[in-house]
């Protein structure tokens, strides 16, 4: 099971006691005379007991036991010395210095069948590099399965045992229907005690924004049954038995169940594990760009009248978004016809694009709205192959630096400036040699090295060109820029406020 770190306490027996002692509560209150107190009716069909609805899908519930290969980098001398005398000196000529030691790792977790042919869902973390995957099925068998697909993005993946048979399983059901407080029942393997079930109620229901339960291509259901290590993978049913959500991860200061758990929803589950099943991966669409969300700062820098969108900071050299014409500091704000209100929403929409396909998106620039036609790419495995990153270094020779606004001294760029920050021979910007303590700039983070681009979408290639830009928006009742900078081989964009400048 993942953990994240933070938690909040479950309160259920202090609204019992605070219930309890309203009735005690003595001396004069004032109400309107048409005031009512909230009265709920009891729900129809409140369950007595579970045992009934566990009893169904706990034969379709499996352990998913995982062997791997870990390595093992760090070993003390007394580890080294008990290794070599193990297994004694590797053979004449088999030594090789690069390769660590590694040790044979066991993990475990649960899943749930789908069909009756075998197919199995659980998390992808939970059989990431695997060499072995075994699943205990409730009545004991121990099935060797295969990984069919995983998808790291969503977190999920899909198995079939090996063994033909007809199995026991369960469907997938509507988790947009869920609503805060619906029953929800737990069913898995926490700590490898297998067919454990719990209960509980969905706490709440993650949508796009929300940091704490989203991600970039989820959002999570957060529920209050009890989950634990060895969870992950496993079903949580409605009161219908059927599966709304798969669970993934919870918030614990202690590696235990402190009443904050959290699934991926059952309508995202079903759409991933069908291309899984049917594909073997997910392709998704990629637009070549890091983007940011459009702050209420940037938005009063650009003189927008809200802050919706997603601000392109960085284009890949040869990524889709740049051979389209997408330039750095557009803000996209519809795909195809469909409103995107940040960085989250814009990923998720490209995400589901097909890879080649054309399609329209609308950029916000210089003041207008611009129509730009986008045949998008394939996402890359690993996005570290277009972007990557790199360490700042103060500029070693100082002697063309000039001072500028803001407490800056700025200097042009060399030649190996921008080989080492991987920008073209003749992209604008000048390089931060100084900075003063109290300058605004270093407030927001800003050092020596980095690489101012450009202010509020004017190529910096003098310090002229940043006290215009301050006076100008000065002059125009604001008291913010915009600016792109380089920090390493990243760009980000932040606002400056300059409303003390002289």
């Amino acid at each position: 099971m993942k953990l994240l770190g933070i938690s909040r306490g479950a309160l259920l027996a202090g609204l019992i006691g605070a219930g309890a002692m309203g009735s005690l509560v003595m001396g004069p209150q004032l109400l309107q005379a048409d005031a009512r107190p909230i009265t709920v009716q009891a729900p129809a069909g409140a369950p007595v007991s579970f045992a009934d609805l566990i009893e169904q899908v706990s034969p379709a519930v499996v352990s998913v036991n995982v062997v791997s290969e870990q390595e093992v980098s760090d070993l003390s001398e007394l580890e080294r010395f008990f290794d070599r005398f193990r297994n004694g000196p590797a053979p004449e000529g088999q030594e090789d210095e690069d390769e660590g030691p590694t040790r044979e790792a066991r993990s475990l977790g649960s899943g749930f069948f789908i069909s009756g042919d075998g197919y199995i869902v659980t998390n992808n973390h939970v059989i990431e590099g695997a060499t072995q995957i075994e699943v205990v099925l409730e009545d004991g068998r121990e099935l060797e399965a295969e990984l069919v697909g995983a998808d790291a993005a969503t977190d999920l993946a899909v198995l079939k045992v090996d063994e033909s048979g007809t199995f026991p399983h369960v469907s997938f059901g509507n988790s947009s229907a869920l609503r805060r407080g619906d029953w929800v029942v737990a069913v898995g393997n926490p700590f490898g005690l297998g067919g454990t079930a719990t209960a509980g109620i969905v706490s709440a229901v993650g949508e796009p924004g929300d940091r704490g339960r989203s991600s970039t291509y989820t959002d999570y259901l957060q529920i209050d049954a009890a989950i634990n290590r060895g969870n992950s993978g496993g079903p949580t049913f409605d009161l219908y038995g059927q599966v709304v959500g798969v669970n993934t991860a919870i918030y614990s200061p202690t590696g235990g169940s402190v009443g904050i758990g959290f699934a991926i929803t059952s309508d995202q589950a079903k759409m991933i594990t069908d291309v899984l099943i049917e594909k073997g991966k997910v392709s998704r669409g990629w637009l070549g760009v890091t983007i940011q969300d459009v702050t209420e700062d940037m938005a009063e820098a650009r003189g927008l009248v809200s802050a919706e969108g997603a601000i392109v900071a960085d284009l890949a050299a040869k990524g889709p978004a740049k051979a389209s014409g997408i330039q750095r500091g557009d803000i996209i704000v519809e795909v195809n016809g469909t409103k995107v209100s940040d960085a989250t929403s814009t990923t998720r929409v490209v995400g589901a694009l097909l890879a080649g396909s054309k399609n329209d998106f609308v950029v916000l620039r210089d003041g207008g709205r611009v129509n730009v036609s986008v045949t998008v790419g394939e996402r890359p495995d690993d996005l570290d192959t277009s972007f990557s990153t790199g360490d700042n270094d103060r500029p070693d020779s100082e002697s063309d630096s000039q001072e500028a606004p803001l407490g800056l001294v700025l200097s042009e760029l060399d030649g190996d400036v921008r080989d080492d920050m991987d920008m073209d021979a003749d992209e604008p910007g000048m390089i931060i040699v100084d900075l003063e303590r109290d300058s605004p700039l270093r407030e927001i983070g800003l050092r020596p090295g980095m690489v101012i681009l450009d202010v509020n979408g004017k190529p910096l290639t003098s310090v002229e060109v940043l006290e215009d830009e301050i006076s100008a928006t000065l002059n125009r009742g604001r008291d913010k820029v915009l600016m792109a900078v380089r920090s390493g081989q990243r760009t980000l964009f932040v606002t400056v406020d300059i409303a003390e400048t002289e």
